[in-house]
């Protein structure tokens, strides 16, 4: 089989290069050139661990080539579609990026042969009639005859999305027509039978997963493949707004919210993954989807309170980390406050709708001044917050000149080897520091003479 993925972002990108490397000849379209040249040069659009490596193995290997024209869709038995769906203001997400692509794929299918087109982007309940309907509109040719619609939800975490495309826990296909149903699994059969487990570069990269049982394939209906990506991101929001309001909790009770996640996580019932303390959930993920589905839930007469509240909690510990800092320093007016972190994740260049950009923004218009760092963020931060004005640094130490205070808001691993001494004799005479993610040994910053709070502790 053929396969053409359409965008070469954080999805498209890493499940192109994916199915190149499980064997289909793959062909990524993207308007942008730029990402387009830097594919065919077998360089990666975007930051993703061991990503670009695969990339100029299969272009060289000419399993995987990048294109703006769409004319490549003739040939393909399976064409992705991988482009974005951000939040309009109200919350819904906004489409037009799966429509252009639907009206431009649907001019270019071949009318001979039966192909496959599937939502692999992240997109609200119904829209696989939706566009079906579009591509019979700028086809001529009819759904589930000559082409037919399917729904495969992503499920890939940005740091470790390659170990998620080749190792996932499931697949979920939604397909209401036997012939795609069909393709799609036998698409996925490599997967499934673990035979692509000779690759050089999978055996090196993952040799830690080689034994890792295999997904499970979940075959239902588009509108049901479709909610389960979006009620699995709300629930997982909801996990963290719980626990970052324990956190809150035993901070106004004297407890240590490290040992009560630990003693929580060992019922197996619960878990251990998803009860880690931060700021508040954010990036390219999670608010859009909580955002949606609660639209979906209020405008079907269902509302998910519980996922109400998980975003209104979510604000709140925003809000909190930013009066922890102020109550500290007495004002924030005037005060000059070092940021390490923008991204919403370690290992990610992502800092799309970060808790950096709400953070950031509250402490300007409180009056401080605010100095950045971030290993692979800053070019993002820097595009998609061209309002904020922010001082960026090249080095992560140089965000604590003359500060009064440092907030770590994304535990990049080189964040634990600064050179703390130095950042605490660069800084005014406070010396604080807020953990927002108890990633930092307190006793190495106090010796340090820092004043250290984490959170929940």
């Amino acid at each position: 089989m053929e396969v053409v993925c359409i965008g070469s972002g954080y999805v498209g990108s890493v499940t192109g290069t994916a199915f190149a490397a499980l064997g289909y000849p793959t062909v990524i379209v993207d308007t942008d050139s730029k990402k387009v040249d830097e594919m065919n040069r077998g360089v990666s659009p975007i930051f993703e661990p061991h990503l670009s490596e695969l990339i100029s193995q299969m272009v060289h290997s000419a399993m995987l080539s990048a294109t703006q024209s769409y004319e490549c869709v003739y040939r393909a038995d399976v064409i992705f579609i991988a482009v974005g769906t951000p939040s309009r203001s109200d919350g819904t997400a906004d489409l037009k990026y799966v429509e252009s692509a639907a009206r431009s794929l649907g001019k270019h299918l071949n009318p001979g042969k039966f192909t496959v087109i599937v939502n692999k982007s992240t997109v609200p309940a119904g829209t696989a009639q939706w566009v079906a309907s579009l591509i019979e509109e700028a086809s001529g040719l009819l759904h589930n005859q000559h082409f037919a619609v399917v729904s495969n939800p992503e499920f890939l975490r940005e740091g470790y999305a390659l170990e998620d495309v080749f190792f996932p826990d499931r697949i979920v296909v939604g397909a209401g027509y036997e012939q795609a149903a069909d393709t799609m699994r036998a698409l996925y059969q490599p997967l499934m039978e673990r035979n692509f487990l000779d690759h050089s570069f999978i055996r090196g990269m993952f040799a830690h997963r080689l034994s890792s049982p295999a997904p499970v394939y979940v075959q239902t209906d588009a509108t049901s493949a479709e909610l389960i990506k979006y009620v699995s991101n709300a629930f997982l929001a909801v996990k963290i707004s719980y626990m970052n309001e324990v956190a809150r909790l035993c901070e106004a009770l004297g407890a240590n919210v490290l040992d009560v996640a630990y003693g929580m996580g060992l019922d197996s019932r619960i878990g251990a993954k998803f009860l880690q303390v931060s700021s508040g959930w954010s990036g390219s993920c999670f608010p859009k989807d909580t955002a949606e589905i609660l639209q979906a839930s209020q405008r079907s007469g269902s509302e998910l309170t519980i996922v109400k509240a998980a975003v209104q909690a979510n604000q709140g510990m925003h809000d909190y980390c930013i009066h922890k800092v102020e109550r500290a320093l007495t004002s924030l007016q005037g005060k000059h406050i070092g940021i390490l972190g923008l991204t919403f994740k370690p290992n990610t260049d992502d800092a799309r709708s970060t808790q950096a950009s709400y953070i950031i923004e509250k402490l300007l218009k409180l009056g401080a001044t605010v100095a950045v760092h971030d290993p692979q963020g800053m070019e993002m931060f820097r595009k998609v917050n061209p309002h904020l004005t922010v001082h960026y640094c090249e080095r992560p130490e140089d965000t604590a000149h003359t500060a009064d205070g440092i907030i770590l808001l994304t535990h990049w691993e080189e964040y634990q080897f600064l050179h703390w001494d130095e950042m605490r004799s660069a800084m005014n005479y406070d010396g604080y520091i807020l953990d927002t993610r108890n990633f930092l040994d307190p006793q190495q910053l106090d010796e340090a003479g820092f004043i250290y709070e984490g959170l929940g502790k």
